[in-house]
């Protein structure tokens, strides 16, 4: 990721919601989507929904980048 797209998705990550911020740190602790739903006490399903509103936000397309921006950001 370039400095312009890191710098690009940082602000716009202040942009997201706290649950879209939580879910995007376990995630990125390397939780599964129903090991991050069990600890935030929602389904799977909404997990996902979280993770596919996060990734159109950031203009973002695998886990591998949500997961370097989640550290950039210290999640």
């Amino acid at each position: 990721m370039s400095f312009t797209a890191l710098t690009r998705h940082t602000e716009t990550a202040a942009a997201l919601a706290p649950r879209e911020r939580e879910t995007l740190k376990h995630i990125a602790a390397g939780c599964t989507y129903l090991q991050a739903a069990r600890q935030m006490g929602l389904s799977r399903h909404t997990v996902d929904a979280y993770l596919r509103r996060i990734r159109a936000k950031l203009d973002i397309n695998t886990t591998a980048e949500l997961t370097r921006l989640a550290i950039s950001l210290g999640l």
